[in-house]
């Protein structure tokens, strides 16, 4: 019996497998992205297990924030073992060759780190000669910004180095690290002549140690209480993998979830295109039932198709996965830290080959399931009775419910987590169903109000969207998924960079000085006056600790694991504090909690918080808080909470003191200035770097250009998903054509016969695809302009402000893309001569 349905199904389909190897194609994109995805996420586990001693560069890595105590210090002479010393700020270079100034990383190294892995430099032997003479090895992309070459000259602080090399990779760094801060490194024995490190600097102490043949863990198990009271941070080999694992996982389940939809999208494509085929093979399911097929062998013999074509396009999307592989690592190189040499994974195709069987017999099903109702009768009423006969609504629905659980089964296979998954389908069907329900108004009243002055050629092709078998609904919902995921894209890197920039506008500041030592704010204050630019705010500020919090020790409370803290509340504890005094609140500030007191009391010293801080260390108003100032201890009552608003150009801080308590204490300055041109801030920077070097700059044009970087980079990943959704919405849209070519054909030799000429015939045509593809746009532009009002109110809490020219860029790609397909596709339909589709009809 089974040879027989296989028989019958390869016979049945002589004469549409070119059209069924169409249909199939549509889950061949998705399939393709799931299987070189899933060989990319071997590839990189067996990359990180090969270079994971490379990541951290040592066995072991102990960090503080501030110099190590002699405790601290002790602790690392007993660890014994190879060692080297990291000392880590920022801090404005200075380029004599083009006077380019730079906020930069400075890394003073002493010792052979790293002890896995290595710097690469060009020249090569400038990553070991840089350590015993005055040169610095100078990261390549701030080398190519200010056309820098080796051999030039760079001053950091009052010392002048000599650029040694370019700084092309630091293993266990991304590239995106050289667009946010590039890096300098300098050898640790001329760091005291740069006298950059002074009271207030934020500087970051790193030890790192390699052990010859001892149990790496246990020695970190054994230091841990340790670090947690003494603030240190603790890394191993192992810990910096699983922490990188993590960010890879994210990534993956990102990316995967992404293939996944337009998975679903061209699941949905076979479903519609099975529909359709099913249709025209009435006559046929008639006769067999006619000739003693039963209901169930003739479902089976379509199944049989269906799954047919779920196989030739699984094997199809595996070749294709080959391609993604050896894609992918170019598309993510900026954002991963690892070196990886792509490798094909063959379990990875078994799992594509029977998900994308298994999704096209689960879709293929549905329109099935009509045919079972089919009648011997129909042999005799077909030529006066052509409806579909209805499918039992019960089984439908148990199909509906199987779908649903198997997405639901392969999305918590991708994930790993049950709340992901079920979120990912709940959010799936959400947008489904918004896409569908746009797509659907703006068909319906195009149709309520019908254009109908318009010219008959305008007419016609708007029209012929509602021809029968048109799949119009479906055409939209692939191309306005892409053409969302597209403008969402756009419009969200737009309204951020245009925040970003309507915080400098108007009088707002766009310049910050920050690490200024007290005997230098006067003279600084003088320079800025005597170019003509205005002193809007002077700022002490005062580095401080958390020493106990309501009368409990930090210490302890760090010491103590059976508490729920979470790494925010551990983070707050451990965290350097940079506090200020002052009698005023600033326009960034809302007191949402308590008293805002601008003089201390006579019995009480209160401190006014940071919501989230607070809420961080536990504390509300009326609580008790010590601080540890520089050794010494301040007795403190939440007096006020402050919500705080981060995204504008000024200092804002997590705690804010009333004058008259921290004058006396050591402290720093910042001030806050605005510059109108490009070049008043570019002479204030060389101004700066030549009298203050210690003193770091921070314009509102670094920070754009940054942003703008990284937008870019990350945006790369989305709209790599973005292409599998307009891929595969134009694979059905060609499948669309094909399955109604020979309506289409009847259709122009009815135009021809009743007088239209070629050219009309052919701008109906062009017209009907114009008005499906700006319709298709139009849903995705709609919705993203919807998703990215709600991103900007609710996670980023800017103001909504779209650019509408990346939509404008959109609709019209979208729209001619769908044109191009849709006319490409259909060559040769308009040729057809009259008399050859009349001799047809009989």
């Amino acid at each position: 019996m089974i040879a027989w349905l296989g028989k019958m199904a390869w016979r049945d389909s002589r004469s549409h497998r070119r059209k069924l190897l169409l249909f199939t194609s549509s889950i061949s994109i998705g399939i393709g992205a799931l299987v070189g995805l899933s060989s990319l996420s071997s590839t990189l586990q067996e990359a990180m297990d090969q270079q994971a001693a490379a990541l951290l560069g040592a066995d072991m890595a102990l960090t503080s924030r501030q110099p190590f105590t002699p405790a601290t210090e002790a602790l690392i002479d007993s660890l014994g073992g190879v060692q080297a010393r990291q000392v880590a700020f920022n801090s404005m270079i200075y380029l004599p060759k083009t006077q380019s100034t730079r906020l930069a990383q400075i890394r003073a190294l002493t010792g052979p780190f790293p002890f896995y892995g290595e710097l690469k430099t060009a020249p090569a032997e400038a990553a070991q000669s840089f350590r015993t003479q005055p040169h610095a090895l100078v990261d390549e992309a701030l080398m190519l910004q200010f056309g820098a070459a080796v051999g030039d000259s760079i001053k950091i602080g009052d010392t002048v180095f000599l650029i040694g090399g370019r700084l092309l990779r630091i293993p266990g760094e991304n590239a995106l690290f050289s667009d946010i801060q590039p890096r300098v490194y300098i050898p640790m024995s001329y760091l005291d002549d740069t006298h950059l490190i002074q009271r207030g600097s934020r500087v970051t102490y790193t030890a790192f140690f390699r052990f010859a043949e001892r149990d790496v863990q246990a020695i970190a198990k054994s230091i841990r209480p340790h670090t947690r009271g003494d603030r240190l941070r603790l890394e191993t080999i192992e810990s910096r993998k699983a922490r990188l694992g993590r960010t890879l996982n994210n990534l993956y389940r990102f990316l995967n979830l992404g293939s996944f939809i337009a998975l679903l999208l061209g699941g949905v494509g076979v479903a519609s295109a099975i529909h359709t085929y099913t249709r025209q093979k009435l006559s046929t399911v008639a006769v067999l039932r006619s000739l003693g097929a039963t209901a169930r062998q003739t479902v089976l013999i379509y199944l049989i198709q269906a799954g047919g074509m779920g196989l030739v396009g699984s094997l199809i999307g595996a070749l294709l996965g080959v391609g993604v592989l050896y894609l992918l690592p170019n598309v993510l190189a900026d954002v991963l830290p690892l070196q990886v040499e792509p490798s094909f994974d063959f379990l990875a195709v078994l799992e594509g080959l029977g998900l994308g069987i298994g999704l096209s017999l689960l879709f293929a099903a549905r329109p099935l399931l009509a045919i079972r109702k089919t009648s011997p009768l129909l042999t005799l009423r077909a030529s006066f009775e052509d409806d579909q006969p209805a499918d039992s609504g019960l089984l439908r629905w148990v199909l509906y419910v199987g779908i649903v659980l198997i997405i639901a089964l392969f999305a918590y296979r991708l994930t790993d987590r049950w709340p992901l998954a079920l979120g990912f389908v709940g959010g799936v069907g959400v947008a489904f169903a918004l896409l569908t329900l746009t797509a659907r108004s703006i068909i319906y009243g195009t149709r309520r109000f019908f254009p109908a002055s318009w010219s008959y050629i305008w007419r016609q092709g708007l029209a012929n969207l509602y021809r029968p078998n048109n799949q119009t609904t479906l055409l939209m919902l692939g191309l306005g998924l892409g053409t969302f995921l597209l403008s969402t894209l756009f419009l969200t890197q737009t309204n951020l960079l245009s925040h970003i920039k309507s915080v400098g506008s108007d009088q707002n500041p766009n310049v910050v000085l920050f690490d200024i030592q007290t005997d230098q704010r006067q003279e600084l204050s003088d320079l800025i006056a005597g170019m003509d630019l205005p002193l809007l705010q002077q700022v002490p500020i005062v580095t401080m600790h958390v020493h106990s919090v309501k009368g409990q020790p930090a210490r302890a409370i760090l010491r103590d694991t059976t508490a729920n803290r979470g790494r925010r509340g551990n983070w707050a504890l451990r965290h350097e504090y940079r506090a200020t005094y002052r009698d005023f609140l600033t326009e960034t500030e809302e007191i949402v909690a308590g008293t805002w007191r601008s003089q201390p009391a006579d019995d009480t010293l209160y401190v006014s918080l940071e919501t989230g801080v607070a809420s961080s260390l536990g504390v509300g108003v009326g609580d008790s808080l010590t601080f540890d100032v520089q050794g010494v201890p301040i007795d403190v009552v939440v007096g006020s909470l402050r919500q705080v608003n981060w995204q504008r150009i000024m200092p804002n801080f997590l705690a804010v003191f009333p004058p008259g308590i921290l004058e006396a204490a050591p402290q720093s300055h910042v001030l806050v200035s605005r510059t109108a041109t490009t070049e008043q801030m570019a002479a204030l920077q060389r101004s700066t770097v030549h009298r203050f070097p210690n003193v770091s700059v921070i314009d509102l044009g670094s920070i754009l250009s940054t942003v703008d970087t990284i937008l870019d980079k990350v945006s790369l990943v989305v709209r790599f998903m973005a292409f599998f959704s307009v891929s595969v919405g134009l694979i059905v849209l060609v499948g669309v054509i094909a399955s109604s070519r020979y309506q289409r054909i009847e259709e122009s030799v009815l135009l021809k016969t009743l007088g239209a000429s070629r050219r009309q015939v052919v701008a109906i045509m062009a017209l009907e695809y114009l008005f499906l593809g700006a319709f298709a746009a139009a849903t995705g532009v709609i919705l993203s302009l919807g998703g990215v009002w709600a991103l900007n109110r609710y996670l980023f809490e800017i103001s909504f402000a779209p650019d509408y020219l990346p939509l404008i860029l959109a609709f019209a790609a979208v729209s001619l893309l769908t044109v191009a397909v849709g006319m490409i596709s259909s060559r040769g339909v308009h040729t057809s001569p009259p008399l050859e589709v009349l001799r047809s009809l009989g």
